[in-house]
């Protein structure tokens, strides 16, 4: 069994307030099965990220999350600050239970919450690539912020925009795909002027263009089919612009891995990203949304530690 120090990282309000819930009975089994730890709930945005990295200076090795996506993000980031990693060789392990847990469709991360404790006893350890991505956040500053799945530009910001800021009682499918539909609506194609890696920048009118890390999105879009979390690169999809006719003829093919066969969808891989546009268009960064465009995104590879299934 592990020996060294840990903390859960709590986000009650994750998964609509279930997490808060049942923590009492998930902290009882967690200390069954993983031994002596600390608690630290979290109250409200960035919280997670500076309970984080106030544990990894004062000598915490072994961070555990318990939340959803964004609660994940949120972490992540605090592993880190502008001159790289607060703590070389920490860990760090997650207890998906929140609204989306898209990350866990791409990684051998079990969803449920036992058979989660049973895989971080486990202790197997496999290095990630990370996305760090500069942006202008909603004061108009400079942001910068790590990501461990994807970060996309257009109508996925609408989207997860709209999602937090609505209830997410009826889960996390219902909750993506109804916020989804209602954005095509209401959505304006974006003309983005976008280049990946040293190729020849190129003006594209989009609904979204997506640049992962991981392969599923916005509630189970597995919008990234051939993205690698170890492999050193991003692959960048570019959903163009089409009639709302044909978005919900093609719909489909986001959850059934068939968005290759769309011919309005390119897909390209690289090493860095930028993205500029004269629209507001809004971003989503593992389901959180700080900011706009313009952003510049590059791949960092093997930089976090994570628990998972061998």
């Amino acid at each position: 069994m592990y020996s060294g120090k840990t903390v859960f990282v709590v986000n009650p309000n994750a998964g609509n307030g279930a997490t808060g819930k049942e923590w009492p009975r998930i902290g009882k089994l967690a200390g069954e099965l993983l031994g002596p730890f600390e608690t630290r709930l979290t109250e409200g945005p960035s919280d997670a990220t500076r309970i984080t990295r106030e544990n990894l200076l004062r000598g915490i090795d072994r961070i555990i999350c318990v939340g959803g996506d964004g609660t994940l993000n949120e972490v992540v980031n605090g592993f880190f600050d502008e001159n790289g990693p607060i703590r070389k060789g920490a860990v760090l392990g997650f207890l998906p239970n929140g609204t989306g847990c898209d990350f866990c469709r791409t990684m051998p991360i079990p969803s449920g919450i036992e058979a989660s404790l049973r895989t971080i006893r486990e202790g197997y350890i496999r290095t990630i690539d990370l996305g760090r991505i500069r942006f202008r956040d909603h004061q108009g500053g400079a942001g910068i912020r790590y990501f461990h799945n994807i970060a996309s530009f257009g109508l996925g910001g609408e989207v997860v925009d709209r999602v937090n800021r609505t209830s997410k009682a009826c889960g996390p499918f219902i909750t993506f795909i109804w916020a989804t539909l209602v954005s095509l609506f209401t959505y304006e194609k974006k003309r983005i002027r976008l280049k990946v890696d040293d190729l020849e920048e190129r003006t594209v009118d989009v609904f979204n263009i997506a640049v992962a890390n991981g392969r599923y999105h916005g509630g189970g879009m597995l919008v990234a089919p051939d993205a690698v979390t170890d492999d050193g690169l991003f692959h960048v999809t570019v959903i163009g612009a089409m009639v709302l006719p044909l978005v919900f003829w093609h719909l489909p093919k986001l959850y059934t891995g068939k968005i290759k066969k769309i011919r309005q969808v390119s897909m390209t891989t690289g090493m860095r990203v930028s993205a500029h546009s004269n629209q507001r268009v809004l971003l989503d960064i593992d389901g959180e949304q700080p900011g706009t465009l313009p952003a510049e995104l590059e791949i960092v590879p093997r930089a976090l530690n994570m628990i998972m299934k061998a």
